[in-house]
């Protein structure tokens, strides 16, 4: 679903500059950002104890794509100088009890929405990518991982049984992202009910969208775009004629109706949101536009650059806020998913 030529790819240097991130962050306990609900006084534990495998880099969900990131990278550069110690990182992680004590939190009373979607499509997205490496140890994580992954891959359908209406917001609430990411998974898995899941839902809740009003974008804590999102959704849905046509009533001007984000400040958690829809912008972008003729690919290109140089060389800017999860969305610009 990467698009194909059209994405510039991971070079090695790229991939050691984005592997450094959750390498120094993913074993970082604190600060962290637990959203967490209590069922009472033994519930009051630390990041660790709460979760045994994505306890680092400041919340779960940032902990699980941070995983993803450098499954991406492993299976990119399988002799590249980080691969020894991911493989080490990841077999301390991704065991049988870790991942039981994961199955463990979401099972218990009130947590049943716990980082839904935006994590469950993240939990998805690194099976998939586990699936697809073919490194000998991948086998034991992919084993590990196995019962939290059919646990959250059976919870979406029936929450869109009950989303009568679709999250267009453009933060980890948004519907079609995690779609995207679960479709993806769907597929690889083989899972054809879920596939048709997503598939059935989409088509109900964007295939009739038109005249998106683009100057609304973006919201200031925004890291995905509302319209891009769901294109990119309906590209890997669509035929390409039926997407092409879906698009022009869509959003017939894209590349004049999206300017790269201005961050004020990258100190601020919220702010540096921005940077992060810079990045997700250009891999829709980039993503669209590999289903379009070739005559409409240009501009859209152009803008996905734009947005990618806006905010690539702030990845590594020393504040825990934007370095715990910028590289994940920077990958996405650069290789697709």
């Amino acid at each position: 679903m990467s698009g194909g030529g059209l994405f510039p790819g991971l070079t090695p240097a790229r991939a050691a500059r984005f592997a450094a991130l959750p390498l120094r962050n993913l074993g970082r306990e604190y600060p962290n950002h637990v959203m967490h609900l209590l069922n009472d006084a033994a519930d009051a534990q630390t990041p660790r104890a709460l979760h045994p495998a994505f306890w680092g880099s400041y919340d779960w969900h940032s902990a699980v794509h941070g995983f993803w990131l450098l499954a991406r990278i492993l299976r990119r550069f399988p002799d590249g100088t980080e691969a020894d110690t991911i493989t080490a990182l990841f077999d301390a992680h991704l065991t049988a009890g870790h991942i039981a004590g994961e199955v463990a939190y979401f099972e218990a009373p009130g947590r049943a929405g716990f980082t839904r979607p935006y994590g469950w499509g993240w939990l998805l997205a690194l099976a998939d990518e586990l699936r697809r490496l073919p490194q000998p140890q991948a086998a034991g994580w992919r084993r590990a991982l196995q019962p939290l992954e059919r646990l959250l891959a059976g919870r979406f359908a029936p929450y869109l049984a009950k989303l009568t209406y679709p999250i267009r917001t453009g933060t980890h609430f948004n519907t079609a992202f995690a779609l995207v990411l679960a479709l993806q998974y769907a597929r690889g898995a083989g899972d054809a009910a879920l596939a048709a899941g997503i598939d059935g839902y989409a088509r109900h809740a964007f295939l009739s969208d038109r005249d998106y009003p683009a100057h609304y974008e973006p919201s200031g804590d925004d890291f995905l775009s509302g319209a891009l999102t769901e294109a990119l959704l309906l590209r890997h849905l669509l035929p390409p004629p039926d997407f092409a046509a879906w698009w022009t009533a869509f959003l017939p001007q894209a590349a004049a109706a999206f300017t790269p984000a201005i961050v004020a400040d990258r100190t601020d958690a919220k702010g540096v949101h921005l940077d992060g829809l810079n990045l997700s912008r250009a891999w829709c972008l980039r993503g669209i536009a590999a289903a379009l003729p070739a005559a409409r690919q240009p501009a859209l290109l152009a803008c996905a650059e734009a947005h990618e140089a806006a905010s690539l060389p702030f990845l590594d800017s020393g504040d825990y806020g934007g370095e715990h999860w910028l590289a994940t969305f920077a990958a996405l610009a650069a290789d697709g998913l």
